[in-house]
């Protein structure tokens, strides 16, 4: 977009905001970003390569340099910060100058780290790490450590790795022959043991390759990454992610703790195993005390409703001491695990996505079953005789974890128990 076009579109959505516009509606009017509507509805202002602040700060990105504008021009060095900037508290994380007035007097006195950090409620790395950081030739000041974090604390700072240095075409070399940032970053400590200008830590060198204005490493660089990708993949925690299904799920982590020990028969876990081309597919169940083995012939399709159909008219003949819950993973064959739940009287927990591990008996059982049911082939060639037979051979082989019992003679004595 160019900067009259920007101008343009700027203009707009200042307008259709001060009609009374939401901002979203305003962005989507104007076509713009939605991260673009909220800096010009703060003021803030794109200018090459940074952004203008109301307040007259301009962060250059390319520089990795904060200034500050005025109306007379460009101030580029800040003053040194007044006494109520010093004194102003900014956040409990940070020592405070009357904690840092403390720590100077109970050094002076000769207490130990550990007991000064005792006195100001702080961690002994913070105090030993205060002492060395913000030392002068002088010793240990107050008013002069304080002084030097506040000078730090700005950001962006910036990168080690835009200029060109040593630091720098070491990372490019071991790039180019196809090292990970963090082989490049802990390797760097064992070649230059004595040389401390020589450490980075690989998300500084990550960031350098992504973000290619604040990094400066050449473009051409991000080829050597395995991942082959230019920007950075975001992940997002299972807790902002869109929910699979209309109605509601119960995660693995609800499941009782009667279930985890397999103390009791009747919890199952379930998978579909897929034929050719993923068209054909069997449902496989196994149940996690005895590991017993069913097996739900699909011969049309594994849609929700199919699978929904198979598994009730499966499970729903067994005995209700058989029916306590199912775990299955995340797929959309299971959209329809409320109707299921409800035609069963079973509860359905999900494992988390990406976590086969969850329902690690179904996995080794679908495992077992490759022997008969070869990947690639087409499933629907085998019916419900076929699938009986392997369910019969399975359960009647004797299994380790059951003291070399076979899965049916086990649910046969839990049965004539209960």
């Amino acid at each position: 977009m160019s900067p009259r076009n920007a101008g343009k579109k700027r203009e707009e959505f200042l307008k259709l905001r001060a009609e009374g516009k939401g901002r979203s509606e305003a962005t989507e009017i104007v076509g713009v970003h939605p991260k673009t509507g909220a800096e010009w509805d703060n003021g803030i202002r794109k200018i090459g390569g940074g952004r203008i602040y109301p307040d007259g700060r301009l962060v250059d990105y390319k520089r990795g340099m904060t200034t500050t504008v005025t109306a007379s021009g460009v101030v580029t060095s800040k003053p040194a910060p007044g006494m109520a900037a010093l004194e102003k508290s900014i956040s409990p994380r940070y020592l405070s100058l009357q904690e840092r007035e403390r720590i100077y007097a109970l050094h002076q006195s000769g207490e130990t780290i550990r007991s000064i950090a005792q006195s100001t409620g702080r961690s002994p790395a913070t105090i030993s790490r205060e002492l060395r950081r913000n030392n002068t030739p002088l010793g240990y000041q107050p008013y002069s450590a304080h002084r030097q974090s506040a000078t730090r604390r700005p950001r962006p700072k910036p990168s080690k790795l835009a200029a060109e240095c040593e630091l720098r075409k070491y990372v490019v070399e071991k790039l180019e022959v196809g090292w990970s940032p963090e082989q490049i970053s802990h390797r760097m400590i064992a070649d230059h043991p004595d040389n401390t200008e020589m450490r980075v830590c690989h998300e500084t060198i990550y960031q350098a390759i992504y973000l290619q204005p604040r990094g400066g490493l050449k473009r051409e660089v991000e080829k050597c990454l395995r991942t082959g990708r230019a920007r950075r993949k975001q992940h997002r925690s299972a807790e902002s992610r869109t929910p699979r299904f209309r109605d509601p799920m119960i995660n693995i982590s609800e499941r009782p703790a009667s279930v985890e020990d397999r103390a009791v028969p009747g919890d199952w876990e379930g998978d579909l195993i897929l034929g050719a081309g993923n068209k054909t597919a069997i449902a496989t169940l196994v149940e996690r005390s005895t590991r017993f083995v069913m097996l739900v012939h699909l011969p049309v399709d594994h849609t929700a409703q199919s699978v929904r159909d198979g598994l009730i008219q499966t499970m729903g003949g067994l005995p209700k001491l058989l029916r306590g819950s199912l775990t299955w993973d995340q797929g959309v064959e299971m959209a329809e695990h409320l109707a299921f739940g409800t035609a069963t009287d079973m509860d359905v927990y999900f494992c988390d996505p990406h976590s086969p591990w969850q329902h690690g008996t179904n996995e080794n059982t679908n495992g077992l079953l490759r022997q008969y049911f070869p990947k690639g082939t087409d499933l629907s060639v085998y019916g419900p005789k076929d699938l009986e037979h392997v369910c019969n051979l399975l359960n009647g082989r004797p299994r380790k974890t059951l003291g070399w019992k076979t899965p049916a003679e086990r649910l046969g004595e839990l049965l004539s128990v209960a």
